[in-house]
């Protein structure tokens, strides 16, 4: 039975339809059946010049596939690298922003020699700012709820390059992004590396700037917390001493005076705790204390106010 059968698929490859021939072939080199249509060119050069005529064009979808098959056939050529490059370009140009990202990723993973591993960082660096814009991360048009891609992004580009031009500045834009998710740690940690460990950039007197508004933001977490208040505080007042005439020191001296207001409202709340309780000498400390330390804030007329009916009850 197995005989006839090998017959018949003999007999139909030597006299079935011609269509059989035009599109299945037997290779001797490989040993193999290919198919003229889907097979490679027989360099990684003819395969590259055939992909970038599609590109030219303007037929991304049948340039991607060209060009995929150069990486795939012939991975060791420097047609593959800028074929993968060409790759990233195609998704870009189509707004398939994060798999652009991959596909160009892919190049300085697998082609780190290639020249285009500066522009590719630079075009990682720019789709990173359109993620951290707004722009979301897509699957046939709709919106994933997934993490920033940005984070992944910025990421990469400090790792790629840890000392490259755009080293300093993704590391700061990184932590702009986890402190806009309210991951206010993290961010922190992001920009304390941005000030250790490019000390000359221009970033670092920013990153000092978002380290302090970081740590008003998790004082604004807790009523009590009076030890993140007071730490905020010193790192808005240093940077004002560093940067007196920078445009965020007028910020920060905005921060600051919410802070004291934070800090009197923190003395208030412990002064009126006292006064329940009928300890009125601790009480009259901390209602005088906010009368001295922060009279500019909305709580010294209502400090200055309850020492008067404490004296009037004697």
């Amino acid at each position: 039975m197995k005989q006839l059968f090998i017959l018949f698929i003999l007999v139909f490859l030597l006299l079935g339809p011609t269509t059989a021939h035009c599109y299945w072939i037997w290779t001797p080199k490989t040993g193999k059946w290919t198919n003229p249509k889907t097979a490679p060119k027989s360099t990684p050069q003819d395969q590259f010049v055939f992909a970038k005529s599609f590109y030219d064009e303007k037929k991304y979808e049948d340039a991607k596939r060209e060009f995929i098959k150069v990486v795939k056939h012939y991975p060791k050529s420097a047609e593959a690298a800028e074929s993968q490059y060409y790759i990233g370009l195609i998704q870009e140009s189509e707004g398939n922003f994060y798999e652009a990202y991959l596909a160009y990723q892919k190049v300085i993973d697998k082609y780190p020699f290639s020249e285009r591993i500066q522009e590719i960082i630079e075009r990682e660096y720019n789709i990173g700012e359109k993620f951290m814009a707004g722009e979301k991360r897509k699957v046939m048009g709709i919106d994933l709820p997934v993490e920033n891609p940005a984070i992944e992004i910025f990421t990469r580009i400090v790792e790629n390059s840890t000392y490259g031009p755009l080293a300093a500045k993704a590391q700061y834009k990184l932590g702009l992004v986890l402190k806009g998710l309210l991951r206010y740690y993290e961010a922190e940690d992001a920009f304390n590396k941005v000030i250790i460990n490019y000390p000359d950039s221009e970033w670092v007197g920013a990153a000092k700037f978002q380290i302090a508004s970081c740590r008003a933001s998790l004082s604004r977490n807790s009523d009590y917390d009076q030890g993140a208040t007071k730490e905020a505080k010193e790192q808005f007042e240093a940077f004002v001493r560093e940067h007196p005439d920078a445009v965020l020191s007028r910020e920060a001296e905005k921060n600051i005076e919410a802070l004291n207001a934070k800090e009197a409202e923190g003395a208030y709340n412990i002064a009126v705790f006292y006064e329940k309780q009928r300890a009125y000498d601790a009480a009259k400390i901390y209602y005088s204390d906010i009368i001295n330390n922060y009279p500019n804030s909305p709580f010294a007329p209502k400090a200055l106010e309850r020492l008067r009916i404490m004296e009037r009850k004697k």
